[in-house]
C-alpha cells in the first residue's frame, strides 16, 4: 500500500515498538500519525507532546475537529474524550517509532547515511547522494533544503532544520515504495535533541565538524556536542537488516570533536582530514578558477578528485563523502570519482552569480563564526588570484532569538578577514535589529574596525546589497552571507519572501543597468525597524 494511503490497526503498531506497552489497546484502525493539529485528517493518531514552543496537550480538541481517531499523551487528566487516550511516559520520544511502526519501519528496507555536523552538512549529504546516483544506485536524500524522493523534490520548510519524525518516517516509507535501496538523511543538533530521527536505523554516521552554533537552544558547546554524538548512539542502535549493509562511524580528524567522538564510538570507526593519521586524506590541493583539484589517499587507494566546489572546507566534505562511500559502503573507485566531479554546485553555497560584473559575486549561507571564517578565506583566494589582489567585502547578520553570543564572534571574524563589512538584517524576528546590529559593531571595533571606514551598520539588506555592490572595483569579491537558499526572512512574527540570490542579482543588474530581477520587499525598506 502506497505510504499516503495506508492504514494499520493501532494495536499492531504499539505491539510492534520497543517499548514496554501502556495496557489495554483500543481496537481501533487510524490513517497516519501526526504531532501537529493543523495536520490532523481523518482517521490520524494524534500525539501530544509537551515542551518546545507548545504544548501538544492544548491541541487535543483541535486535533478531535480535524477527525483524529485516538489519541496519545502523557497527562492524565483527559476530560472524558470522545476517542480512545493512551497514556504513555514519554510520547515525545515515542513519536518517531509509532510514525515507523505505522509505516512497517521504512528505514529497516533501506541502506541509511546520516550526516551531522555545524557546518558542511548538506555539501556533504549532496556529495553523498550524487555519488549514490552516478553510480545508478535508487537513492534518496532527506536534507534541510528539501526531501528527494525519485524524480520528485519536497520542500522541507522555511528554515533549515530536519523535518518532524513522522515527516521524515513518511518521506522514508515513499522511498520504499518507489524502489529506492539507500538514502542520505542530513541531521540537525535539534532533530537529535527532539528525537525526531529516532527509528531511522542508520548504517553509516559522518560528522563534518562541531563548532559554535544553536548555544541558545543546548545551553552550553558541551551539551550541543552532546546532541550531535546522539546520532552516533542511533548507530549503535541499528539492528542487524535483511541485506548486507555497512555499518561504520565517520569522524573529521582535524576536527576538535575528534577525541570526544571516538571514545563513545562502538561501531567500526573511520577517520578523514589533513592529519597524517587520517584513514582518508587530500594531498597535492589546488585552487583553480574551475573549482577544487586534489589526490585522495586512503587504505589501499589513490583517487584523482576534480570538483567545481570551492575552498579548503570543501576538500573537507569531499574526503568525508569519498570516506562514506569508498571505505564504508565499499563504492567502486571510479564511481566514487566520477560521482564528485559530475555534482553541480550547491544552492546556496558559495554560489556565483554573474551578470557581465568585473567582480566576483557570491552568496553563502554561512551563519555561524567557523562557517564564516572558511568563506571569507576562499573569498580571500579567489580575490587574490586578481592580478591586483582584489578586496573582499561582506554583507552579513545575525539572527534574533538566537545564539546571541555568535553576533559578535562573526563580526570579530569578519574584521579581521575582509576589507569592508556590511552589517545588516537576517532573521530579526522579535528582536531589535538596532540592538543586534550594536551587539555586532561591538564586535567589530573589538578586532580594529572603524565605522564608515571599514564597516557600515545598513539594517534594510536590500540597501546593504546595493551598498557593497556600489562600493566593489574590478576584481573584488562580494559575499552575501547568512540565508543562502533560503526562501524567506522573519520579521516579528512574518515570513517574507526573501532570496538572497535574487536580491543580489536585482543590485547587480541595478548598478550594470541591464534587466533583472525586482528586489525583494522587507519592511526595513520603509525604515520599519527598532
Amino acid at each position: 500500500m502506497a505510504a499516503q494511503e495506508r492504514q494499520a490497526p493501532l494495536r499492531a503498531v504499539f505491539y510492534k515498538l520497543p517499548f514496554v506497552q501502556p495496557g489495554p489497546l483500543p481496537d481501533v484502525t487510524i490513517t497516519g500519525v501526526v504531532a501537529d493539529s493543523r495536520q490532523v485528517k481523518p482517521g490520524n493518531l494524534f500525539v501530544a507532546v509537551a515542551g518546545g514552543s507548545a504544548d501538544g496537550h492544548r491541541f487535543i480538541t483541535d486535533a478531535l475537529r480535524g477527525g483524529a481517531a485516538a489519541v496519545v499523551g502523557t497527562r492524565p487528566d483527559t476530560h472524558d474524550l470522545p476517542v480512545p487516550y493512551i497514556q504513555v511516559d514519554d510520547s515525545r520520544r515515542l513519536l518517531a517509532h509509532l510514525a515507523a511502526g505505522f509505516y512497517d519501519f521504512p528505514a529497516r528496507k533501506l541502506t541509511v547515511i546520516g550526516v551531522t555536523g555545524t557546518d558542511g552538512k548538506t555539501t556533504t549529504s549532496n556529495l553523498i547522494y550524487h555519488i549514490l546516483k552516478s553510480s545508478g544506485l535508487q537513492a534518496g536524500m532527506i536534507s534541510t533544503v528539501n526531501a528527494v524522493v525519485g524524480d520528485e523534490i519536497l520542500d522541507t520548510g522555511f528554515h533549515v532544520t530536519t523535518p518532524d519524525a513522522p515527516d521524515v518516517q513518511r518521506y522514508l516509507a515513499q522511498m520504499v515504495d518507489k524502489g529506492l535501496t539507500h538514502v542520505v538523511l542530513e541531521v540537525t543538533s535539534h532533530g537529535l535533541a527532539q528525537n525526531r530521527v529516532d527509528a531511522c536505523e542508520f548504517d553509516v554516521a559522518v560528522v563534518t565538524n562541531i563548532t559554535h552554533e544553536h548555544l541558545d537552544y543546548h545551553g552550553s558547546y558541551e551539551a550541543y556536542r552532546a546532541a550531535k554524538a546522539l546520532l552516533f548512539e542511533e548507530l549503535a542502535k541499528t539492528q542487524p537488516k535483511d541485506f548486507p549493509a555497512p555499518r561504520a562511524g565517520v569522524l573529521n580528524r582535524d576536527d576538535s570533536s575528534y577525541d570526544y567522538l571516538s571514545e563513545l564510538m562502538i561501531v567500526p570507526e573511520l577517520s578523514y582530514g589533513m592529519h597524517p593519521s587520517a584513514d582518508v586524506r587530500a594531498v597535492d590541493i589546488r585552487h583553480t578558477p574551475e573549482g577544487l583539484r586534489f589526490t585522495a589517499l586512503g587504505p589501499g587507494f589513490e583517487i584523482p578528485i576534480r570538483s567545481s566546489l570551492a575552498g579548503d572546507f570543501n576538500v573537507s566534505n569531499c574526503l568525508a563523502a569519498i570516506t562514506v562511500m569508498a571505505s564504508a559502503v565499499g563504492l567502486d573507485l571510479e564511481r566514487v570519482r566520477a560521482g564528485i566531479e559530475a555534482m553541480p554546485g550547491v544552492p546556496g553555497r558559495m554560489e556565483r552569480l554573474d551578470l557581465g560584473q568585473d567582480f566576483t559575486a557570491i552568496v553563502d549561507f554561512a551563519h555561524t563564526p567557523n562557517a564564516l571564517r572558511v568563506a571569507l578565506q576562499t573569498a580571500r583566494q579567489m580575490a587574490g588570484s586578481h592580478p591586483e589582489n582584489g578586496r573582499v567585502i561582506a554583507v552579513f547578520g545575525s539572527a534574533g532569538l538566537r545564539d546571541r553570543q555568535k553576533r559578535r564572534m562573526m563580526a570579530e571574524v569578519s574584521a579581521e578577514l575582509a576589507d569592508i563589512t556590511i552589517l545588516t538584517a537576517e532573521d530579526p524576528r522579535t528582536e531589535s535589529l538596532t540592538g543586534i546590529l550594536a551587539e555586532m559593531a561591538e564586535g567589530a571595533v573589538s578586532r580594529g574596525g572603524v565605522e564608515g571606514k571599514t564597516f557600515w551598520r545598513e539594517p534594510d539588506r536590500p540597501s546593504a546589497l546595493r551598498l557593497a555592490v556600489a562600493m566593489a572595483r574590478e576584481g573584488d569579491v562580494v559575499i552575501s552571507c547568512g540565508k543562502g537558499h533560503e526562501q524567506s526572512m522573519c520579521f516579528e512574527a512574518v515570513e517574507y519572501p526573501w532570496d538572497d540570490r535574487i536580491a543580489l542579482s536585482a543590485a547587480l543588474s541595478e548598478r550594470l543597468s541591464i534587466p533583472g530581477p525586482q528586489m525583494p520587499y522587507l519592511p526595513t525598506q520603509r525604515g520599519n525597524f527598532s
